[in-house]
């Protein structure tokens, strides 16, 4: 009986903890390098989430050894536990969620229209930008769509406590897709990680299976922005140094934020915009065309009102992309419609007759580009999963493309 032993020991002989104990045995795991392992016992419980793994607790050095001499008494010290939060399974696969809303959409007066196209990027998981003056919401909208994003399958929920472990902080295992955002001062080292010595993991890693925010989008760097074009593409990071070269997966959910121009004021009917048009085409110029080409969904968000008020509540809107999650599971769907491949979107974007001319009206009035296309059929199927539609119809189409960008 072979063992993987990865302990580290105290000056006397107790066995204590690591932080990155976890990473290393989920990776791992995940590689089917070892079947059994004897670890510290004040980690069992967190160790033993990780599956295909049977792991034995040891508390100082001499049950180390104990163990090792006399395999049969190991059983006893065996743990297995479970991810423990409501769960639904479907195909014998569980998907895992939970109902805490820290922020809740009810904040959110007025903004039907960008609360109606969060509610579609959260659960297709589509890249989406939110343009509008300052204070009308753009912010508040981002940092709420993480707690109606769809279910997590255990798999998932484990990568998180890996990332999670990486930052030195406590795995908690619970299916809340993580957020990042970096500021706009970040350096491309930290956002996409680096290192002198070592690949170490940024920003775009970290955000896998959750939200990347950039707020104040056209402020950051031009080599940040044209670099985040193929982990948004790809749905990974390549990192290359002298001493290393690291891939990881960057499967995020891209939110970006902007104001109309410089001083902001520009969309707003109260307020005089102090730009000149060269500046205001300055600014928009920061992102190009390749790396809009890259977002789902445009918005751009209304002036607040006093009459604006509350409609939807972040527990409404996450039933919604539950069942729409349900919905797509159902049919045998595997990824999520932001995520389909060409081969999947002629198998799950069916269209009706109607709904293919509309598109095909569009293609020829906006000299839409192939991916154009594509982005605006698998929106169109996460309007339809909403409406529990097997099949896309004309009035899905034509809203998804109401969400395309205004040249």
């Amino acid at each position: 009986m072979t063992y993987a032993v990865i302990l580290k020991l105290g000056l006397d002989g107790v066995i204590k903890e690591n932080m990155q104990l976890y990473p290393l045995l989920l990776s791992l795991a995940n590689q089917r390098a070892i079947k059994k392992a004897i670890v510290p016992f004040c980690a069992l419980d967190k160790l033993s989430k990780i599956p295909h793994v049977e792991f034995y607790g040891v508390k100082t050095l001499d049950e180390a050894i104990t163990l090792l001499k006399n395999p049969q008494v190991a059983e006893a010290t065996t743990l297995q536990s479970e991810i423990e939060y409501p769960f639904y399974e479907i195909d014998g696969e569980k998907y895992y969620y939970i109902k805490e809303y820290d922020e809740d959409f009810l904040d959110v007066k007025g903004q039907e229209v960008a609360k109606r196209a969060a509610l579609i990027a959260a659960a297709g998981f589509h890249n989406i930008l939110l343009e509008g003056s300052p204070g009308c919401g753009k912010s508040m909208i981002a940092k709420r769509m993480r707690y109606i994003l769809p279910p997590m399958r255990s798999d998932e929920i484990l990568e998180l406590a890996k990332l999670e472990a990486f930052e030195m902080k406590e795995p908690q295992f619970k299916p809340h897709r993580t957020m990042r955002s970096p500021h706009h001062s970040s350096t491309l080292a930290s956002v996409f990680g680096g290192g002198s010595q070592k690949a170490i993991i940024g920003e775009v890693g970290l955000s896998t299976g959750g939200v990347l925010f950039f707020d104040e989008l056209p402020h950051f760097s031009k080599g940040v922005l044209e670099a985040l074009r193929e982990p948004m593409q790809d749905n990974k990071i390549r990192i290359s140094r002298v001493n290393s070269k690291v891939e990881y997966p960057s499967d995020f959910l891209f939110i970006g934020a902007m104001n109309p121009c410089p001083c902001g004021n520009l969309l707003n009917d109260h307020l005089e915009c102090r730009c000149s048009d060269l500046e205001i085409q300055r600014y928009k110029n920061r992102l190009s065309d390749p790396f809009l080409d890259r977002i789902d969904i445009c918005v751009v968000m209304q002036n607040v009102s006093k009459a604006d008020s509350s409609s939807y509540s972040s527990k409404e809107l996450h039933k919604q992309v539950v069942q729409a999650h349900i919905f797509s599971k159902e049919r045998g769907q595997k990824n999520f419609n932001a995520k389909l491949s060409d081969a999947e979107i002629e198998i799950y974007c069916v269209m009706s007759d109607s709904a293919r001319e509309v598109l095909d009206t569009a293609t020829q009035r906006f000299t839409l580009s192939f991916r154009s296309i594509k982005k605006v059929q698998k929106v169109a199927r996460t309007i339809a999963d909403l409406a529990q539609s097997q099949m896309i119809e004309k009035e899905h189409i034509l809203e998804a493309l109401s969400y395309r960008r205004r040249v």
